[in-house]
Order: structure tokens, then C-alpha cells, then sequence
């Protein structure tokens, strides 16, 4: 049994168990969340689409952390200029443990 999820303006394909990044949520550690906006549902009796979220569906997980991903550098020049432009970026995530799926 999966569930495709979106939070953040992202989609996720997730199962029982399974141990997510999405975009940061503003949680404290140990609390639970719900994913309302579920898209697909897939069982053993088929698959279930939703037009956009399928109704009474939601997914429960649990929050593991909240941190920040590795520093990525942008650097932008232009030749024979003298500009030149470095700024670095680390995107905040909430970690999240998916626990039951319900459909």
C-alpha cells in the first residue's frame, strides 16, 4: 500500500514506514502530523485517484527533526567585468516517518 502526498508545492510517493525530507514545516520534534491533500491511494483491491485529493484520505506521520540541508554555493560573473556575485543557500527540511496510510 502507497500514497502519493503533496506538501510544500512538491508531491511525495510514500509506503508505511518510510522516512521523508519535505519542505520545512514548523513542528516540534515527536509531534505528529496529517497530510491532507492525498492524490493517490493504491491497495490490494486497486488504485484510487483523486480530482485533485481523494476524498477522506489522509496519511499520519510522526516528526524526527527539523535541520537544515548542505550549503550549496551560487556564484555568478559576468567576463571581462568586474562583477562578480557569491551567495550561499541551505534549504530548511522537517524529517518526517510516515506511519498509517488511511483510505
Amino acid at each position: 500500500m502507497y500514497a502519493v502526498v503533496e506538501s510544500g508545492g512538491k508531491q511525495y510517493r510514500v509506503q508505511e514506514g518510510d522516512i521523508v525530507s519535505v519542505e520545512k514545516l514548523g513542528l516540534i520534534e515527536g509531534e505528529s502530523y496529517t497530510f491532507d491533500k492525498v492524490l493517490l491511494v493504491a491497495t490490494d483491491d486497486g488504485i484510487k485517484t483523486g480530482n485533485p485529493c481523494v476524498e477522506g484520505a489522509t496519511v499520519n506521520a510522526t516528526v524526527l527533526e527539523e535541520g537544515r540541508g548542505p550549503k550549496i554555493y551560487v556564484y555568478k560573473y559576468k567576463a571581462k567585468k568586474t562583477y562578480r556575485n557569491k551567495n550561499g543557500h541551505r534549504q530548511a527540511y522537517t524529517k518526517l516517518k510516515i506511519g498509517t496510510i488511511n483510505a
